[in-house]
């Protein structure tokens, strides 16, 4: 599990040590991480999910592709 932590230094006041913090722990992608193991799915959802993003991700390409050529 990743471990963000932040060192207050001397004379830091607390709202830019927790906006240091909150820009760590975004970066560590620690709350999608988090999010991600809170629910159990099976693993045929697993794999239709993945489908389904990789379907959408193509889709997208495609579409953008499309809009350069004109």
């Amino acid at each position: 599990m990743p471990v963000a932590f932040v060192v207050v230094e001397k004379g830091e006041n607390l709202e830019s040590a927790l906006r240091r913090f909150k820009r760590k722990v975004q970066q560590e992608a620690i709350i999608k991480e988090i999010k991600k193991h809170s629910v159990y799915y099976k693993p045929g959802e697993k794999r239709r999910m993945k489908d389904a993003q990789a379907r959408k991700r193509m889709l997208r390409r495609i579409r953008r592709d499309r809009g350069a050529g004109y």
